[in-house]
């Protein structure tokens, strides 16, 4: 039986559905905290536990032209300032090891990206320190190729650790979400498994310079998820994901969250009330 320490909350198995959610990437000082205030009234409302995510750097956008963010210096002062008015815990992602350990002193929960989960040095970085670390499973792995990944952060000394699965490459530009692959996981992980309900259904350079996404599908497959037991949500949002800087095709809009997650959590209620 795994537990997760974070902030106030202290996540168990078999527990509420645990929510990870906020902007793809700090593309201002007011719509993130705007977000941050209006998921952290719906989960407190729901008894569900909300981590405020937002990144301060994308380093992997398709086009080298396209909005980063404010980088790490500014962005880490910002998500400072975000945890401290909301009192919940942060997530970000990283792209360099040297980037780890300052991360760590601002947020809860170190990510490491889809792109770079078996990057060694990224994870002993990320696992040296005391966040807990969220590795998203690469769209190119298998299930249980994680395997190996949670055996590097092990032996690193990570004290805490999730596993997300964020969909699998189905030919070009397309993703595919196996729901198999959750209950697969959670047989090693020794750690959460979260489901990335908004980048499953995005559509990778899909739009030639940036990403598409069919953000409508992201409440369905997200359902298909917590059906099957995954142990938290991961999904950015927006008030208006049309002019969203970062991946706002696969967005769900903020007004949706609400009915998206009371669907979820009743959802949820079911399964561990009849388990298989």
């Amino acid at each position: 039986m795994w537990n997760v320490k974070l902030g106030n909350y202290d996540l168990k198995q078999g527990g509420p559905l645990f929510v990870i959610a906020g902007p793809c990437v700090l593309e201002n000082e007011e719509t993130p905290l705007e977000i941050g205030h209006a998921m952290k009234t719906i989960c407190d409302d729901l008894g569900l536990p909300y981590i405020f995510k937002a990144s301060y750097d994308k380093a992997n956008r398709t086009s080298g032209s396209a909005f980063r963010g404010p980088g790490l210096e500014a962005g880490l002062d910002q998500l400072a300032r975000i945890k401290k008015e909301l009192g919940v815990p942060v997530l970000t992602d990283v792209h360099l090891p040297e980037h780890c350990a300052p991360t760590a002193e601002v947020c809860d929960v170190i990510q490491i990206p889809a792109f770079l989960c078996r990057q060694t040095d990224m994870l002993e970085a990320a696992s040296k320190t005391s966040a807990c670390v969220n590795v998203k499973k690469g769209q190119f792995l298998a299930p249980w190729d994680m395997k190996n990944v949670v055996a590097k952060i092990k032996e690193f000394g990570a004290q805490s650790w999730m596993l997300t699965e964020r969909g699998a490459s189905f030919g070009y530009n397309t993703l595919v979400s196996d729901m198999r692959s959750i209950p697969q996981m959670q047989e090693f992980a020794e750690g959460p498994v979260v489901f990335d309900a908004t980048h499953s259904v995005q559509q990778p350079g899909g739009q030639g310079t940036s990403s598409g996404g069919n953000s409508a599908l992201a409440p369905w497959v997200a359902s298909s998820a917590v059906a099957i037991g995954c142990d938290g949500l991961f999904a950015e949002t927006h008030p208006n994901p049309a002019v969203a800087k970062s991946d706002g095709p696969n967005m769900i809009p903020l007004e949706r969250m609400k009915a998206v997650l009371t669907r979820l959590k009743a959802i949820r209620e079911a399964a561990l009330a009849n388990p298989l």
